[in-house]
């Protein structure tokens, strides 16, 4: 059924709005490559729904698929260049985490070593938008389809 509102966060909610997807992105981003390694995540993702994230993110764009070996056939996992426009997104989860959650690992700047914060950036005024000023209102322009 189509929506009503063509919502930006219900849309990407339909990609990556599940259990698993944001995790194997994570793990894309901290640069595991290959499904074993995916499938060693701490979080313990089954084999068989690795698989099928994997397809998903494949089909709407996300990661490109490259095959390293034919026989047996093995394939990498590489994120392109929309799927490394959800590392803000990780981020954002990490750092909300890191304040409320227990936790293990934390965001930091690899070559400080200092955490670091998401924010919200004018791109047109080159400024970054307090998030009090910040709000999700109707559209003016048409998306963008890579």
């Amino acid at each position: 059924m189509p929506r009503i509102v063509r919502c930006p966060v219900a849309g990407t909610l339909d990609i990556v709005g599940d259990r698993w997807t944001l995790l194997v992105v994570r793990d894309l981003l901290r640069g595991k490559r290959r499904f074993a390694e995916l499938k060693e995540s701490a979080e313990g993702i089954p084999g068989s729904v690795l698989s099928d994230r994997l397809k998903l993110l494949e089909r709407e764009g996300l990661i490109l698929r490259r095959i390293y070996s034919d026989h047996p056939p093995r394939a990498e996992y590489l994120l392109t260049h929309k799927g490394h426009d959800l590392g803000p997104i990780v981020g954002a989860l990490s750092r909300w985490g890191e304040k409320y959650m227990d936790h293990d690992l934390e965001i930091v700047d690899h070559e400080c070593g200092h955490g670091v914060s998401v924010v919200y950036h004018c791109e047109q005024c080159a400024r970054v938008s307090p998030r009090n000023r910040v709000r999700i209102v109707p559209s003016a322009v048409q998306p963008q389809v890579e």
